[in-house]
């Protein structure tokens, strides 16, 4: 096995646009936007309040904006960054997720974690507990997720693809390693070098083939100095990230484009509309 074993994947573009210090119609703009220029994912994420900027700022809910987008949308596909696996039952989850996935003509990625933001879960009122906790919850729920999918009448549309976003290295990669079709990390080169090494131990450990995990993660600046460290560890999904301040501004998503389709058609590999598989 190659060192590498998931680095023959082409090279994929997202865009987290982000549901906070905006109005509804500027993100359903944003969203036609984003797929007019040829981003492969759209991704939000799934909190109830911003995460910066006045906290008590316009925002709005992941699930719902999904079931809109599927429906607004014809090619791209879709995805929370990450849904917060307390939030709902996984076998509503489950059924939530094959909905949008008709809606949208199996084009939906489940984006789940564990959950972080405290002031989510106290306002709304579920139980905060541990890091240790939540992941075990997580833990407990993919399993169950799955179950649900193979008892749903009609059933998902296609084998929904499982992102399971964090880095944690003895547990959440180990779920990654059993449960994720897309792994998404954060953190510098070196530290998703390491963290990609790890994971891919735990597939051996597991009895998993490593290249059947899509490697994802935010870029914050361009592919000028990031594109080719971040290829040449083996990241094939990279997202950027966007939200009503900046209106939307997708100038990074669009340089992360370019740098997509160069290196797609250096290596003959094809970009819009691949598949995690």
């Amino acid at each position: 096995m190659s060192e590498l074993p998931y680095a023959n994947r082409p090279f994929r573009v997202g865009v987290q646009l982000q549901p906070q210090h905006s109005d509804y119609v500027a993100l359903r703009r944003a969203v036609d936007a984003a797929e007019e220029a040829g981003v492969d994912v759209i991704f939000t994420w799934d909190h109830f309040f911003p995460l910066n900027g006045d906290p008590n700022g316009k925002h709005f809910e992941c699930w719902t904006m999904l079931a809109a987008w599927a429906e607004q949308t014809e090619r791209i596909e879709l995805s929370g960054l990450v849904t917060c696996n307390s939030y709902r039952n996984p076998d509503l989850l489950a059924d939530m997720a094959r909905t949008v996935d008709h809606i949208s003509g199996g084009r939906l990625i489940l984006g789940i974690g564990a959950g972080w933001f405290e002031k989510d879960y106290l306002e709304y009122g579920y139980e905060f507990g541990t890091p240790g906790t939540r992941i075990a919850a997580l833990g407990d729920a993919l399993p169950r997720i799955r179950s649900r999918w193979s008892r749903l009448n009609p059933p998902p549309m296609r084998s929904i693809p499982i992102l399971v976003g964090g880095g944690g290295e003895r547990k959440t990669l180990r779920l990654a390693a059993e449960y994720a079709d897309i792994w998404h990390g954060f953190g510098s080169v070196d530290t998703l070098t390491r963290k990609n090494r790890i994971l891919n131990d735990w597939c051996t450990k597991l009895g998993r083939d490593p290249s059947e995990i899509e490697r994802s993660t935010h870029a914050h600046s361009g592919p000028e100095k990031l594109g080719e460290q971040l290829a040449a560890v083996g990241e094939r999904l990279i997202i950027t990230g966007t939200d009503g301040t900046s209106g939307f501004d997708l100038a990074l998503t669009r340089d992360w484009l370019e740098f997509r389709d160069e290196y797609n058609t250096d290596r003959g590999a094809s970009s819009t509309g691949s598949q995690p598989t």
